[in-house]
């Protein structure tokens, strides 16, 4: 295959959209280098088994990271949102950047999050009602990644990630599920936008096979709009476990043991939410991944005791 001696690093491979997006690229028969700070990790161990090439590196050490572009043609970019008082995710982002550029990377594939750039615009945004920086890192690393110089570059925007219902990320994300409940502050009617992490990997796969059909996009990721009630029926059956959605005040979410930044992105879900088009993602002729499907594939890692 024309691609299978191209060296692709991704970053963030033994999370949730770098692993996926490292699986498909091994799948396709690229040269994967996975970038870790704990190359001795079960997951990067995982990867390692499947033919990755696994390389010890920091974000807070540029020159890492220079060392683990040597030779590449790609790179996958996704950063941790920052925490309170840091300023993670726009150093780490720019980091990454200017790395690739010393290393004349040609082709970075950077993923973001869907509605970023249309922050401003949210109600109440200028009170600061919902948390400025989370949005403001992810436009800020966007912007950087266009205004590079890079030859080939891409930008994927997913929606809410179905894997945050199956471990590690549902524990803190729905507690609750455990014991057969979906308790969140989203109103009966909100639909929320769903994408599989497997389809982040797909696309990103697929803008470096396609370099021309994905070059210069901005891609915002779904695959179907569902309420928390058909959520819990599709567990239900999939499952042959009871779950049931509760929607309950912000106020109530909180004091049931929701994190309260969780909470008010359950509030901007509600007021604004995710609008992917997701009939115009068709045109790039990837098969995107329902949540039942979703559930089938994932079963084991769901959690219910009901």
């Amino acid at each position: 295959m024309k691609h299978s001696g191209q060296i692709i690093l991704v970053t963030g491979a033994t999370g949730t959209q770098g692993g996926a997006t490292a699986r498909e690229l091994l799948a396709a028969q690229y040269r994967v280098r996975v970038l870790t700070r704990n190359p001795g990790s079960p997951q990067a161990s995982a990867l390692a088994a499947r033919g990755a090439e696994i390389v010890k590196g920091d974000m807070d050490a540029p020159d890492t990271l220079v060392a683990a572009m040597q030779g590449a043609h790609g790179v996958f970019s996704v950063q941790r949102p920052a925490a309170m008082d840091s300023d993670s995710e726009r150093r780490h982002g720019r980091a990454l950047i200017e790395a690739a550029l010393r290393s004349s990377v040609r082709h970075f594939v950077h993923t973001s999050v869907c509605e970023a750039g249309k922050h401003t615009d949210f109600p109440r945004w200028s009170t600061g009602y919902w948390y400025q920086k989370y949005w403001t890192d992810k436009w800020d690393v966007e912007q950087a990644v266009r205004e590079a110089g890079f030859p080939l570059w891409t930008v994927l925007r997913p929606a809410f990630m179905m894997d945050n219902c199956a471990r590690p990320k549902a524990q803190s994300m729905f507690p609750h599920l455990r014991s057969g409940r979906i308790l969140t502050a989203l109103l009966p009617e909100t639909h929320l936008q769903l994408i599989a992490a497997d389809d982040v990997g797909a696309f990103a796969k697929a803008a470096f096979m396609n370099s021309a059909q994905f070059n210069r996009k901005n891609i915002d990721l779904a695959a179907e709009a569902l309420t928390m009630s058909k959520v819990a029926a599709i567990l239900s059956q999939q499952l042959h476990r009871t779950v049931r959605a509760e929607s309950v005040s912000p106020r109530a979410a909180r004091e049931a043991g929701i994190f309260p930044g969780w909470a008010r992105t359950q509030e901007w879900i509600n007021e604004v939410g995710y609008r992917a088009d997701i009939g115009a993602l068709k045109a790039y002729g990837i098969a995107l991944t329902s949540f039942t499907e979703w559930v089938q594939r994932h079963a084991g890692e769901i959690d219910i005791e009901t």
